[in-house]
């Protein structure tokens, strides 16, 4: 049997056939959607999250009692200045501020623009910025989600903070963070330390909390547990802990969606096990037929195992393509919730593109494996039988 008769029938075979085979395809193509648009999601935003922890600091330092954070004495800072292998100290002013009681609420994040590590932070985040004008009065750097709402809400160009002291302070909105940073940025407002201060109600000999470099990465361990000995009411944040807390938080939902992945899968793959148990009597005629005519066994798996690999092809082409322009085109509407949370102010990132192929091989392998092994046993049992009794 040479290859071109082969492959024409081949064709013929498929055309013959292609309602049944267009079913087939179009379920496929709703399961590794589904599959391949989590995975790009998954992988983008962990992308995008190391990209913001690249430049995070080591360790921060946290005043805690009970479940509440605490304002931190600046004197902590000098403190921990002391030790041996520590380097780029800074006290940070930072928190939540609500429009209204159980309103929206925004992340007040302050900055000392006349540091120089925070002006490389700034020039790599928005670019130009000039500092002599946005410093002349109180001005802020909003992201993308905190500039939808004041539009919504007709602050075009300023907004009043109500600070716990009762006074309000206006300050005028000089430009918005780029959508590239919207992960982190979204909901963020960056005015000066001073100002952070008023709005938030901090003293000026407090912060928020304490951030350090420890450029050694042996010494981790150790200044970790000097530090944690100084007060006991101390609590200290690595860079690690706070990836891996939110690696596995993308892990555990992208898991899930593996978990019903494979359910439906085995749903499926017992489904089009017993659509092919009970072949149709026209099809095992035509197994007979090719039996009569000289076929043996393994030219009729043969068939069928191109005839499968072709409907899987197109399936997973057509699976990964649509999921690749859902999740990097079109923003993955809905499922992207699923991942971020719906808060209220809701963030929007722009999904950078990444593909993991190492998982997109092991997801084709096993729907590959488990299509052709729901297909070829119930095929391989009519082959085995007598072409007189499947022609009957």
């Amino acid at each position: 049997m040479g290859n071109s008769p082969f492959f024409h029938f081949l064709t013929l075979s498929l055309f013959a056939e292609r309602r049944k085979h267009l079913g087939v395809i179009a379920l496929s193509v709703v399961l590794i959607f589904l599959l391949s648009a989590t995975l790009f999601i998954s992988s983008s935003l962990q992308q995008i999250l190391y990209g913001a922890l690249k430049d995070e600091p080591d360790f921060v330092v946290q005043r805690v009692r009970g479940d509440h954070l605490l304002p931190v004495p600046l004197e902590w800072a000098d403190e921990i200045g002391e030790l041996h292998g520590v380097v780029r100290i800074a006290p940070r002013v930072w928190g939540r501020y609500y429009t209204r009681p159980k309103g929206r609420s925004f992340l007040v994040v302050g900055v000392d623009f006349l540091d120089d590590q925070s002006q490389k932070a700034l020039g790599k985040l928005i670019g130009t910025l000039d500092l002599k004008s946005f410093l002349s009065s109180p001005g802020m750097l909003v992201g993308a989600g905190v500039e939808r709402w004041m539009k919504a809400h007709f602050y075009n160009d300023a907004y009043s903070f109500l600070t716990p002291s009762g006074e309000f302070l206006k300050v005028r909105k000089v430009e918005v963070i780029p959508p590239s940073a919207s992960l982190v940025s979204d909901d963020m407002i960056l005015v000066s330390i001073g100002l952070a201060r008023r709005i938030l109600g901090l003293g000026e000999e407090e912060a928020t909390d304490i951030t350090f470099d420890v450029p050694n990465d042996a010494e981790w361990s150790n200044i970790e547990d000097k530090v944690s000995a100084l007060h006991y009411d101390l609590r200290i944040v690595s860079k690690k802990e706070n990836r891996k807390a939110y690696l596995r938080l993308f892990d555990f939902k992208g898991g899930f969606f593996l978990v019903l992945f494979l359910i439906v899968l085995l749903a499926f793959a017992l489904i089009l096990y017993q659509r092919y148990s009970q072949v149709f009597s026209h099809e095992k005629r035509a197994i007979g037929i090719l039996r009569a005519m000289g076929w043996s066994i393994r030219d009729v798996l043969k068939l069928k195992i191109f005839e499968t690999l072709s409907i899987v092809l197109a399936s997973f082409v057509l699976g990964t393509a649509a999921a690749y322009y859902y999740v990097f085109a079109f923003g993955a509407p809905l499922l992207r919730q699923i991942f971020l949370g719906s808060a209220e102010l809701a963030t929007a990132p722009r999904l950078v593109p990444v593909i993991d192929f190492s998982m997109l091989t092991s997801i084709f392998l096993l729907y590959t494996v488990t299509f052709l092994a729901a297909v070829l046993i119930p095929v391989w049992k009519i082959a085995v039988t007598d072409p007189k009794e499947a022609m009957l």
